[in-house]
C-alpha cells in the first residue's frame, strides 16, 4: 500500500465516518461538489481514493485519523 501524504491523512480527518468505505463515498459525494477551478483539491481528493480503494479494511483500521494541531 501507498503510504498516505501528511495532506491526504488530514483529508481524510475531515470526510472519516470511521470505516474505509464510508471514506470512500464521503470523498467521492465531496469531489461531486468540486468546482473545475479547484485542481488542487481534486488532485488529492482523487489520490486519496486511490490509495483508499487499494487498502484494505484491516489496513484502514490502522490507520490514525486524528489530526495533529501541533504540526
Amino acid at each position: 500500500m501507498n503510504a498516505l501524504t501528511f495532506e491526504e491523512t488530514n483529508l481524510l480527518c475531515i470526510y472519516n465516518p470511521g470505516t474505509r468505505q464510508g471514506a470512500i463515498e464521503a470523498l467521492t459525494e465531496m469531489r461531486g461538489h468540486l468546482q473545475a477551478d479547484e485542481t488542487e483539491l481534486l488532485a488529492l481528493t482523487d489520490s486519496t481514493l486511490a490509495k483508499l480503494r487499494a487498502m484494505t479494511d484491516a489496513e484502514f483500521d490502522e490507520l490514525e485519523l486524528y489530526p495533529d494541531f501541533d504540526e
